[in-house]
């Protein structure tokens, strides 16, 4: 629920004081910030905190980044990353560095691979509150940091073992300092050090995407604005590139010269290859990213389209009329576009919401260009798209229910309502299509999803049912704002209690508790083979190296079990018969829903969860 203060806010011009004036409205005083902060802080640490280590790490970028993080911990090799042994270049070192601290602190688990991500979540909530807040009020600022916090991508990127929660913390810090940086004024424009400061991390976390998005965004508003001569005098371009290339290149360098072309040639693959060709099968048509923004950005934005179209009629009605650096309005301003950054500088007062607009669309035309398309790809552009709504939700709260806004709201219930009708399906659906799921996830079919989608599909169509009630009532329309946040944590946090935890002990979590009970068995000189599978968590369960055979490999195979030593098989129940001659001395130790643990010779440990002799049933279908 949005506290209180912010429901009677009324936009008010900034003063030239850094201070606001003893009239300011109340969301506004200095002395609300912590509260609202703190709040913030609260909500996020709920959301991105609650249960985080009780599932197992997903397949395949979890388990081959938490690997790859533990590998660096244990070798004290802080340059090179590698999977399994083996070089892994597919991403920077950042993301590793980050889970070597975590693990330091945490120990080696699933809490402490995602917990950077999950930081640094809860960290760009933050952000975008205080840098909202400084432009905008705090009551927009509030708005805009809810509406990123709760969100289905941003609440599920927080929350996982990969490099983009991380990503967008260092671009947004990016693109604000370049913001900051360029409207201030005197020590103001040190905040343009953030800008290539937050490139440079950002690329040393995700590759070139890290400074492609923030070069891309700011040309863009340079040149719609005509600033580059701004730019080029207060920018530092020469100095700040000097930064970036310092804080980057070493390590580059550093790789290239330990690894030449083993490196080289991979990182060029999963950089400009990713880019031009599909890779690993993420291949989507050119509208892939468009339900992607709809449903992950849901319920705000719904409110896009009208707050990007209200955003360009703004502009371009004082476009004619502005010269190079113009900072004279050829029209109004709207009350809620009256800035609140009282660092002096030439911005007009409602360029922000032109800025993020470009930065959205620059980058979503960017990923939509290339090749290889997966969801998360586009969460650079999910802090821009908050600034939009959160501005154009309460320029809404002051004028008559525009036809526009009035249009959202009806969308924003109607996708709400076809959600709730989806989520009280997905039982049904899950037992039509179970029988295919047997291959990843064994007893597929003798596992149901309970009463959790039951529950969230209510607590959706109570939420759309109020925000029609509200919505339209100008004088209790800003109730909308904390019911649909609202509806979002309740179905997240019904999701992570009542659905995850079961999917998660019948389908996740069984091989990788067999992985992890045959790595404390295994010497360093044995062997553990998962055949029929590649699932990459497997390694970091067992904390070895993992020989992965394909099914129908059977002379690798059997070529492999002529080892010496001790050697472990994990698989799937079913592919027993289809091993080779040369495996039937091998004997079952262990099983777990539709998995089982062979071995040529007998336990030497089994640790004490693992002591019972058959697993917990699976509830009645």
């Amino acid at each position: 629920m949005i506290p209180a203060q912010l429901t009677n806010f009324t936009p008010s011009a900034a003063s030239p004081s850094p201070h606001r004036e003893e009239g300011a409205p109340l969301s506004d005083r200095p002395s609300n910030t912590l509260i609202l902060a703190a709040i913030l802080l609260a909500l996020s640490l709920l959301l991105l905190f609650a249960g985080l280590g009780d599932m197992g790490l997903t397949d395949r970028d979890e388990g081959r980044n938490a690997e790859a993080g533990r590998e660096m911990f244990v070798s004290g090799d802080l340059i090179t990353p590698t999977f399994n042994g083996e070089l892994r270049v597919a991403k920077p070192v950042f993301i590793y560095w980050l889970m070597t601290f975590s693990y330091q602190l945490f120990g080696v688990n699933e809490f402490a691979a995602r917990a950077p991500s999950a930081i640094f979540g809860v960290a760009s909530v933050l952000m975008q509150f205080f840098f909202l807040s400084r432009i905008r009020g705090h009551a927009v600022g509030f708005a805009g940091a809810f509406m990123l916090l709760l969100n289905i991508e941003m609440l599920a990127l927080g929350r996982m073992a990969i490099t983009d929660s991380v990503l967008i913390f260092f671009t947004t810090l990016s693109l604000y300092g370049f913001w900051l940086g360029l409207h201030g004024t005197g020590r103001a424009r040190h905040w343009m050090w953030s800008f290539y400061g937050g490139m440079a991390i950002a690329t040393l976390t995700k590759g070139p995407v890290g400074f492609i998005v923030p070069l891309l965004a700011g040309g863009l508003y340079l040149s719609t604005t005509r600033r580059w001569g701004q730019f080029w005098r207060h920018g530092l371009p020469v100095a700040g590139t000097i930064v970036f290339a310092a804080l980057t290149i070493p390590w580059y360098a550093a790789m290239v010269i330990i690894h030449g072309d083993a490196y080289s040639s991979q990182a060029k693959l999963h950089t400009v290859g990713r880019f031009l060709s599909p890779m690993e099968g993420h291949g989507a048509g050119p509208w892939f990213y468009f339900p992607v923004l709809l449903l992950g950005f849901f319920p705000w934005s719904t409110l896009l389209p009208a707050s990007l179209y209200q955003t360009y009629l703004d502009w371009r009605s004082r476009r004619p009329a502005m010269g190079p650096e113009s900072t004279t309005p050829t029209t109004a301003i709207p009350p809620h576009c009256h800035s609140a950054y009282s660092m002096g500088g030439t911005a007009r007062s409602d360029d922000l919401e032109w800025f993020a607009a470009l930065w959205l669309i620059g980058t979503f035309v960017f990923f939509t260009l290339s090749s290889t398309r997966l969801p998360h790809y586009i969460g650079p552009l999910f802090p821009a798209a908050s600034i939009l709504v959160s501005c154009y939700w309460f320029r809404s709260m002051d004028e008559p229910l525009a036809k526009r806004f009035r249009w959202s709201l009806h969308a924003m219930t109607f996708i709400g309502y076809l959600l709730a009708i989806g989520l009280a399906s997905l039982p049904m659906i899950y037992e039509k299509i179970s029988g295919k799921l047997v291959g990843e996830f064994p007893l597929a079919t003798q596992f149901q999803l309970g009463i959790g989608p039951y529950l969230a599909a209510a607590s959706v169509l109570i939420g759309m049912g109020l925000i029609r009630f509200f919505g339209f009532h100008q004088n209790k329309r800003q109730v909308v704002l904390g019911v649909a946040g609202g509806t979002v944590a309740v179905v997240f946090l019904l999701t992570i209690f009542t659905v995850i935890p079961g999917i998660n002990r019948y389908a996740i979590a069984p091989p990788q508790e067999l992985a992890a009970i045959a790595g404390l068995n295994l010497g360093p000189t044995d062997q553990l083979i998962a055949y029929g599978t590649t699932r990459p968590s497997f390694t970091f369960y067992a904390q070895r190296k993992v020989l992965f055979i394909a099914r129908g490999e059977t002379d690798r195979l059997a070529a492999t079990l002529t080892y010496p030593g001790r050697i472990m098989i994990l698989l799937r129940e079913d592919l027993q018969s289809a091993l080779p001659e040369e495996a039937s001395a091998f004997q079952p130790v262990l099983k777990r829903h539709g998995y089982v643990l062979l071995a040529n010779q007998p336990m030497v440990s089994i640790p004490e969860s693992a002591r019972q002799a058959t697993p917990p049933p699976i509830p009645p279908h």
